[in-house]
């Protein structure tokens, strides 16, 4: 059954969606898009069980897939850029496979179609570890998550799931209970024999070990049409760590190839 995602529009020119990765959302995305709008209509999406989209209990790369395919449907794009990063570039990758006739080009951010095993288990502690009905500041929240997760920019990152509910209390924006079944799925890999003829850049950060040099050799094979850049000096998050030079990158491909 579709559902109806949350997401922020702005810019003009052709449609060009952003997918986030697992524990984000589209608000992940605002800084960097300003770079693109001058050339695109950006799509900020938040995936379900993310932001301010939909809680279910359904949750799988299928889903998601179908989920962005009624979104485009709805948004009236018959066809669209599509920029995914880490679990959201899975998602990308998955969509292409499926509906290639409905993307220009692919941006795929800081992940290989390899299987990941559960990496995550840190996180949920952290999460776990913060008393949603005794907390009163977001710095309570903080010192919390220190004791499980020493990078202040990791923390900063998943403390932006924190809100206050229409009751004034603190609430999670993510479906933590779904999303820690998930876990293993979120890993899960493309299948090997998948063929994507979409144009596809993939963009990863040098500091990051997500994308290896095995995993370049499948990527050349699986997406006989691509290209990978690496940004010295980032890691994981490298849309956030060198956001002008990963625009730069992004502009040049979608805009000459």
């Amino acid at each position: 059954m579709s559902i109806l995602l949350n997401f922020k529009k702005s810019g003009q020119g052709p449609p060009l969606v952003i997918l986030h990765g697992v524990f984000g959302s589209g608000e992940n995305w605002l800084t960097v898009s300003k770079q693109f709008m001058p050339h695109f209509e950006v799509f900020l999406v938040d995936q379900r069980n993310h932001g301010r989209s939909p809680h279910t209990e359904q949750f799988s790369y299928d889903i998601l897939v179908e989920d962005l395919l009624d979104f485009a449907n709805q948004q009236g794009l018959e066809k669209f850029f599509l920029i995914g990063h880490s679990m959201g570039g899975k998602v990308a990758m998955k969509f292409a496979l499926k509906y290639p006739e409905r993307l220009f080009k692919l941006v795929i951010v800081d992940i290989a179609p390899r299987y990941y095993r559960p990496h995550h288990q840190e996180i949920m502690t952290a999460f776990y570890s913060v008393d949603l009905e005794k907390m009163k500041t977001r710095n309570e929240a903080d010192e919390a998550m220190a004791k499980h997760i020493s990078e202040m920019d990791v923390r900063q990152f998943l403390l932006k799931n924190l809100y206050r509910d229409e009751a004034g209390k603190f609430a999670w924006r993510i479906n933590l209970p779904v999303l820690e079944k998930s876990v293993e799925n979120i890993g899960e890999p493309l299948d090997p024999k998948a063929r994507i003829e979409v144009p596809t850049i993939f963009i990863k950060g040098a500091n990051s070990k997500y994308i290896s040099e095995t995993d370049e050799e499948e990527i050349n094979t699986m997406f006989p049409n691509s290209r990978l850049v690496s940004i010295s000096g980032a890691g994981h998050w490298v849309q956030a760590e060198k956001p002008d030079e990963f625009a730069g990158i992004v502009n040049q491909f979608l805009l000459n190839g």
